[in-house]
Order: C-alpha cells, then structure tokens, then sequence
C-alpha cells in the first residue's frame, strides 16, 4: 500500500464497507475535494449528501439521519466543524449518544497561510470537553485504516482528526499494533516519556532516535485515543522515566498535555513538560515550518528532552 493521507484512508475504508452496508452516507459542507470523499460521492451518490458551506446543518443533518438508522460521517475542516458546529456536536450528537462521527479534515495549522481562521489548535479541549465524545488523532494512514474499521461498525459518537497532506508512517501495512482505546508503545525507555497523538507521534518516533545516539533512552507512546484517554499507559510510561514530555499540535490549554500532566501530578508525580503550539496567533507557513518555528521537531524534542534531564 501507497503511503497517502489520512483523509483519503478514510474515504477507502467508508468506500469498501458501503458497499454492504447501505446505511453508510457520507456528507460534506463544500468539502467532498478537500475531503478526498469525490470518489465516494461518484461510487454512491445514493449514500452522499452535499450541504454546501454550512457546518452547522452538516451537523444537524447528519445527526437527524443516524436518528433514523443511518451511519452517518460528516466531513468538514476541523476548524469548522468543531467550533461552528459545537452546539450542534454537543446537543444533537454527543448529549443523545447519536451514532454520528465527525470528521475534521486538514485540522492543526494544516491550512498553513490561510492562517488563525482555518487553524484547529482549540478543537481537543473543545471537544473533549464535551460528555459522551470520543476524540481519536491516528498518527498515519495505516493506524487511520485500523481506527476507521472499528469505527464503522460501532454505534457512539467521536470525533476524528485528521491533517491535509500524506505524512511518512509510523507503522507499515504489516505491522501496525492496534487495540481500540488504548495506547500503543512505539519504543520504550529509561530516561523520558514522550507522549505524543496524530503527526506528532513520527516526530516523537524520531527523536527517539536522536536521543538513542546520545545514549538516552526513550519511551514513546502513541495516544491516538485522546478521549478516553489511556491513563494505564500514561502512568506506566510515566513511572518508567525520569520526566515526562506531551507533544501535540495545539493549544498548551485543554488538550493532551493537560491530561497527562493531570495523570501524572495525581499518580506518579515528576515533572511534565508539554510541548504545544503558542497561545498566540500562529505564524505563516506550511505545517512543517510551523511546527519548527516552535520546537515541534524531533531535534525540537530531543533538545528538550536534554535539557530536563541535564538541566
């Protein structure tokens, strides 16, 4: 298998179970190209639903079908879809525990130059929030085909994040460890954990590496379930290492580094260090000069990770 984005993984494994199963409809708010969902909506236009810019009937829509039977996922940035559409999120899919799965396309600073108004750096505090919703961030395109073939066929809510482009794996086709809501441990260590979701989770894997040539050992732990979040594992990594690190592309409010920090201070106590996007408006650039304006690298983790161990 071709590496290819995560979006577009999506798109196949909703393409090969639709064919069995006619209560699958996909929606998209002007979105379907962006979504890599064109070849959906050309396979099953019986199953596909276009709503046009409006995130908040998207929403409603698709949750007023699952009402009836459908299996509905509706595709929209993650910007949008999270911060336009919450009342409908909370109210109409996660409050009546409404099988519906949320999809945010190009979420982080995927759009780049678009800049802060199509940025998703809020939406796991957002969402998270949120009692009754599931939050997933797959770290590349074979854990998103192993993700999405649960999801397709369980009847609660969640929401999944994805980025705009293909990223280089962290797993192959034949060797991609998987178990629903729980974490997987992508190395293990000494020295630091470094946990880490979605893209971030390669850049962890990396600097891993780098650190293993300085002689520094490194857990790392791939917490694509955010919500709920693998507190077994967070405490197992933890107690494990010297200090703890969360890497995730977003706010330093709400998301992943505030869980762990809060596993952490409750049942291993030491310290923990998160790694975020600022709480300030984000540069201009593609995803990857963004995230290395702000140490969101594997040298970026690495020299971090030096400088809590050797102060």
């Amino acid at each position: 298998m071709a590496n290819i984005a995560n979006k577009q993984m999506i798109c196949e494994v909703l393409m090969e179970a639709a064919k069995t199963d006619k209560d699958i409809v996909v929606l998209c708010s002007d979105s379907r190209g962006s979504a890599s969902a064109t070849p959906f909506f050309n396979a099953f236009p019986e199953q596909a639903v276009e709503v046009g810019i409006a995130e908040q009937d998207l929403v409603g829509i698709a949750a007023g079908m699952a009402r009836v039977g459908k299996r509905t996922f509706p595709m929209s940035p993650a910007c949008f879809i999270t911060a336009r559409s919450y009342e409908q999120c909370k109210v109409d899919v996660a409050y009546s525990h409404t099988n519906v799965k949320l999809i945010g396309i190009s979420g982080g600073v995927s759009y780049g130059a678009l800049g802060m108004s199509h940025h998703s750096a809020q939406d796991i505090a957002c969402m998270s929030s949120i009692p009754g919703m599931r939050v997933y961030l797959p770290s590349d395109c074979y854990q998103t085909k192993k993700l999405m073939e649960v999801l397709v066929k369980d009847n609660e809510p969640a929401y999944i994040r994805v980025g705009r482009n293909a990223v280089d794996p962290v797993y192959s086709e034949d060797d991609t460890p998987f178990e629903m809501d729980k974490a997987t441990f992508v190395c293990r260590g000494k020295d630091v954990a470094i946990i880490a979701c979605g893209e971030m989770v390669l850049y962890a894997k990396k600097a891993a590496d780098l650190l293993k040539d300085k002689g520094i050992s490194a857990t790392v732990v791939d917490m694509y379930c955010v919500k709920p979040i693998d507190k077994a594992a967070v405490i197992e990594a933890a107690s494990n290492a010297k200090v703890v690190i969360s890497v995730e592309e977003h706010s330093p409010y709400g998301g992943l580094g505030s869980m762990v920090s809060q596993i952490v201070a409750e049942n291993c106590p030491k310290k923990c260090v998160t790694m975020a996007l600022p709480d300030a408006p984000v540069i201009t650039g593609n995803s990857k000069e963004v995230f290395k304006h702000y140490g969101l690298t594997a040298e970026g983790i690495a020299k971090k990770a030096e400088e809590l161990l050797h102060g």
